[in-house]
Order: C-alpha cells, then sequence, then structure tokens
C-alpha cells in the first residue's frame, strides 16, 4: 500500500484509510465482532490510517478502535479522531476548557496518552476565524494531549481558512467525482502550504458504487433515510448533496466508466488517489469484504485522460448545478 505523508505531522499514512463513521452509527447496525473484523482486514490489506470521532456512536467508534489497537499494539495505525459535535454548535463551545474535556475523553476511548491527530469537526463557520481557538489547539499540543491538529470542513471557503493557519496540519473535505470543487482552490492551497488533504465521502454514501436503486430501502436508524435534505445535520454529508434519483442516474452513468476489471467504487476512489495534495482517502466498511474491496483499490492502475475527461463531463451535464455552488 503507498504511503503518503499527511501534511504537517510529518508521518506516513496509507493512501486509503478506513473512516469509521459506520462502525459507531447512522449507517445502519454493526454488531462489535464484525466492526472489530473490518479493522483487521484492513489493517490485514495494509491500511495504516483511521479516522473516527467521538460523536461517532457517542464514543463507540473510538472505543471498538482503542480494543483494536490494544490487541494489535505494533500494527503502526495513525489514528485520527475528531471533537465538538457532541456540544452545541455554537462558537462560544470551542474553547481550551472543553478541549481539554473533549480530549481526555477521546483518550480514554482510544486507550492511549497522546492522540496522533484531533480535528475540528466541521463545527460553525467562524470558528475557523477565531485566533483563541487555535491558541487553544496549540496548547493541547505544548501539553502533549495531541501530536498535531487539523480540521474537518464543510465548505471550500472553511478550507482555505483554516489552510492560512499555520498550526493546522490537515483539511478533511468531502471529495469524489460527483464533488469537484475542492480541485479548484483547495488543493492546490493545501499542497503550497504543506497542509494535508484527506478525502471523506469518497463514495457520496454509496452512490458511487451503483448497487442503488430506486427501489432500495435504508434503515429507519441511516442517514441516508433521514437527512437527504439536511435534516440532521449538513445536507453535504448525505449523498454528497446530490438529490438521490438524479443521483442514481448519474451513478449509473459513472458505472459505465469503469475500466476493465475496475468496480465502480473502486475507479471512484482510484479517481480521488490520483487528484494532486490528496494524501489519504477514508472510505467506509460495515463488513471484511468491503474493507478489502477498497484497500484493492490502490492497485488500480491511474484513470487515463479519456476517463478523466469523461467523468468532468459528467458532473457538468449532472451535478454541478446542485453541489458547485452550495460548498
Amino acid at each position: 500500500m503507498e504511503q503518503r505523508v499527511l501534511g504537517r505531522t510529518g508521518r506516513a499514512v496509507s493512501v486509503v484509510g478506513l473512516g469509521t463513521w459506520q462502525l459507531g452509527a447512522d449507517w445502519g447496525q454493526v454488531d462489535e465482532r464484525d466492526a472489530l473484523a473490518v479493522l483487521d482486514a484492513a489493517v490485514e490489506e495494509g491500511v495504516t490510517f483511521f479516522d473516527t470521532a467521538d460523536v461517532y456512536g457517542d464514543g463507540r467508534s473510538e472505543r471498538l478502535i482503542g480494543r483494536h489497537l490494544a490487541e494489535r499494539p505494533d500494527s503502526g495505525v495513525f489514528t485520527a479522531t475528531k471533537m465538538g459535535r457532541r456540544a452545541d454548535q455554537v462558537p462560544e463551545n470551542y474553547n481550551l476548557a472543553n478541549f481539554r474535556a473533549w480530549n481526555d475523553r477521546s483518550r480514554s476511548n482510544l486507550g492511549v496518552d497522546r492522540l496522533d491527530l484531533v480535528q475540528l469537526h466541521c463545527p460553525p463557520t467562524l470558528v475557523y476565524s477565531r485566533d483563541a481557538v487555535f491558541d487553544a489547539l496549540d496548547t493541547l499540543v505544548a501539553e502533549d494531549r495531541i501530536a498535531a491538529y487539523g480540521v474537518s470542513v464543510e465548505t471550500c471557503a472553511e478550507a482555505l481558512t483554516a489552510i492560512a493557519r499555520p498550526g493546522v496540519a490537515s483539511v478533511q473535505i468531502i471529495l469524489n467525482p460527483f464533488r469537484l470543487k475542492p480541485l479548484e482552490h483547495v488543493l492546490p492551497a493545501a499542497a503550497e502550504a504543506g497542509v494535508g488533504i484527506i478525502a471523506r465521502v469518497p463514495l457520496a454514501s454509496g452512490l458511487l458504487t451503483g448497487k442503488y436503486t430506486g427501489s432500495t430501502v435504508f434503515p429507519a436508524d441511516d442517514h441516508r433515510s433521514y437527512n437527504r435534505a439536511g435534516e440532521a445535520f449538513d445536507q453535504g454529508e448525505t449523498f454528497s448533496g446530490v438529490e438521490y434519483t438524479e443521483g442514481l442516474a448519474a451513478a449509473r452513468e459513472f458505472a459505465a466508466l469503469a475500466p476493465h476489471g475496475a468496480t465502480p467504487a473502486g475507479t471512484a476512489l482510484r479517481w480521488i488517489m490520483q487528484q494532486p495534495g490528496v494524501t489519504s482517502v477514508i472510505p467506509g466498511a460495515r463488513s471484511v469484504t468491503q474493507a478489502r474491496g477498497n484497500a484493492a483499490a490502490a492497485a488500480l492502475a491511474p484513470l487515463g485522460p479519456e476517463t478523466l475527461k469523461a467523468i468532468a463531463d459528467l458532473y457538468d451535464r449532472r451535478i454541478r448545478g446542485q453541489v458547485h455552488h452550495r460548498w
């Protein structure tokens, strides 16, 4: 598995990581045995980067990773977590006292003394412009509670504001063939500043796998049922903000662009990996088969110019008008 340096952390991580939202909540139930098997399978396939958050299952995802790390202490996994979404989303809650408390909980959940990377978890936009917030994050580094910090953002404007901060090591942003706007300014700015890019929602909540239809039924506790219009959190986190019926049609076209021997999901992940400036892409997995299949995308040949152009054309025709101006 190819390893790339994650921005200002100075640490190398696998180009395909593992997002663990699915192992916590909001994607239907995953039992503990299956969740641990997913973590094991990912590591066996060369994954060295796990992404989690304190809000995923109210800490369940972190605790599962903590158990995995305790059982496999030599795995070399770099774990990034996120903080802030368990509190009311007002800028005043992003302060040093809360950061310390949130970090203490995450360190306990993960069973570590120092967190590899802590990311602000899509906070209110004003937070990115507050000097006191980043002074507090610098304090956590000085106190050896965290090794580095980054941000997870909803919009490209938020990403650019964060990249200008000298202590920000990484930016996590939605990037996939149905969300191309970060290619315009965010990825070039991050590369120039030495900031890592973590690509999340890489399969547009599963749309880009090509396996869903108009008759697909998602569980009631799956955000693809209850957040299509942004009822619970930012709409862009569900199907990348693309209207479901239109997304299905676009996904069928995308699937037809997959090279011989590649799945639509693998093609989407390969596309992300070859965008200049991307450090790691973090697809989630609810099964061992999914975890292994995602990791296998790292071995695919780069997509050729014709395929890349066809993906861009598909975005312009079907997707751009829905999402480009919003995020």
